[in-house]
Order: structure tokens, then C-alpha cells, then sequence
């Protein structure tokens, strides 16, 4: 019976098989497969994990105040959690916080007292993928090794638009998952009665 792909081995070795490759049993064999697959698994996966705000891989973290003090401009500096891969939102008290990042820092106005809260995207591992989000990533792969293993830029861009359609099916479906916003209409009834 066949089985979810849950992992990385298994994901990769989708894709190899979406362009007529042999599928992979390790990133640490000898094989054209295996090489392509470690060097280019990590980098598909982390860009499709940026392109949308996950609800599978969205976190919050209170980030912790650095003693010293940014250079200029801004008053304090935040320490980012190791494990973001792209800030969405700096609040304190549920409001909106103007920020910048600078390297894995954030820098703000912030007291040095207030609680500085980060939404953000992390590298979710496999076993916590959704299968729809799943099938985009092994297209995505299956571009990448169409043009590094099957050297046929026509198979790779057939690949490529079959990922976009499933990225973009992903994210609909995902987007899904949280509560449905109401659509406030009163300025449009009020601008049609005047």
C-alpha cells in the first residue's frame, strides 16, 4: 500500500520519479540523483516555505531585548529566533510595531520593559507538511532535477508551471485555515445612498 511522502528522502524521491530518474534511498550515495538532491533539496524547500505565510509553519515567539542599543534611529534592538526563516509581524499588545531587520536582529522603538511578540516562519519538518503543500515541493523539485539531471529545459518548464498551479492551489487551501474574515461593507452601502 502506498504511503505519504513524510520526510526528506522520500519527498526527493518523488521528484526523481516525476522526470523519469531513480529514486534516491539517501542524500549520501555516489549517484548523479543523490548529489543533485542534497545540494538542491534544502534551498527548493526553504523558498517554497517563504513564498506564502504557512498557517503549518507560522510561529510566535517573545523576542528578547539586547543590551546594547542600535547605532541610530532606533531605540532598541530584539534578538530573532534561530529557527525563522521570514518575519511577518513585530506587536506589542496586539498592535503593529514599526521595524527593520538587520541581519538577525530586529531593531524598534520599543521600551526596553514592553513585550515584543514576532510572527514568523520556520522550517517545519517534513513529517508536519500538508499533503498539498507536499506535491508542490516535489514539483518544484522535479524542475530543479529536470534541468540538473535530465538536462530538458521543455520537461523542466512543464515542471516548473505544474508547481506554480499546485503552489497556488497550496495556498488557497491553506489560507483556509484560520477564521474567515468578515467583509465590512458599510462604506460601500453608505457611498451608494448619498
Amino acid at each position: 500500500m502506498p504511503s505519504a511522502a513524510n520526510s526528506d528522502i522520500d519527498i526527493a524521491a518523488r521528484a526523481l520519479v516525476l522526470i523519469g530518474a531513480q529514486p534516491i534511498t539517501s542524500f549520501s550515495s555516489s549517484s548523479t540523483e543523490a548529489l543533485v538532491a542534497s545540494n538542491v533539496y534544502e534551498d527548493v524547500v526553504r523558498t517554497a516555505l517563504c513564498a506564502s505565510r504557512w498557517r503549518f509553519a507560522t510561529n510566535q515567539a517573545v523576542l528578547n531585548a539586547l543590551t546594547a542599543a542600535p547605532t541610530g534611529r532606533f531605540d532598541t534592538a530584539h534578538q530573532l529566533p534561530s529557527d525563522l526563516l521570514m518575519l511577518h509581524a513585530i506587536t506589542i499588545n496586539d498592535l503593529n510595531l514599526e521595524y527593520n531587520v538587520y541581519g538577525d536582529k530586529i531593531y524598534s522603538n520599543a521600551t526596553a520593559n514592553e513585550v515584543v511578540v514576532a510572527d514568523y516562519t520556520y522550517r517545519a519538518g517534513e513529517q508536519d507538511f500538508p499533503s498539498y503543500f507536499t506535491l508542490a515541493v516535489e514539483y518544484a523539485l522535479a524542475a530543479a532535477f529536470a534541468l540538473a539531471i535530465a538536462r530538458d529545459e521543455q520537461l523542466a518548464t512543464m515542471f516548473e508551471k505544474k508547481a506554480a498551479q499546485l503552489m497556488q492551489q497550496a495556498k488557497t487551501l491553506d489560507s483556509q485555515q484560520q477564521t474567515t474574515r468578515k467583509l465590512v461593507t458599510s462604506r460601500f452601502i453608505a457611498e451608494r445612498r448619498s
